[in-house]
């Protein structure tokens, strides 16, 4: 089976200023998506904000740069993830589209195998 990892990337803002029914009901949701895909599961977590985030860059003469924040600025950001195990690619597009994603969507990117 091949594993894929799902993105979660949502607009944080709209977490910050909801109130705790809505996150109790998000967290709901996430419970329910495990207990329906938990064969399938084989990891997933929660980020923290994208405050909290540290980007490194490294230039062409290889030089890095640490810089606060996260690697791209946009509207919405990445904040959780899921580890899946599907036969094919739509397998895993069919999960994905379950996870729960109030304040955005999701990313499906197949993990690189090295042999």
């Amino acid at each position: 089976m091949a594993q894929y990892l799902i993105l979660i990337h949502e607009d944080e803002a709209s977490y910050a200023n909801a109130e705790q029914a809505t996150f109790e009901q998000v967290m709901k949701a996430h419970q329910d998506f495990g207990t329906k895909h938990g064969a399938v599961l084989r990891g997933g977590n929660a980020l923290q904000p994208t405050s909290t985030a540290t980007s490194i860059r490294r230039d062409a003469a290889g030089n890095v740069a640490v810089t606060d924040g996260p690697f791209a600025e946009t509207k919405e950001a990445l904040g959780g993830y899921y580890m899946v195990e599907a036969a094919d690619l739509d397998e895993a597009i069919a999960i994905a589209k379950d996870v729960p994603a109030r304040f955005g969507g999701v990313e499906v990117r197949p993990v690189m195998v090295f042999d």
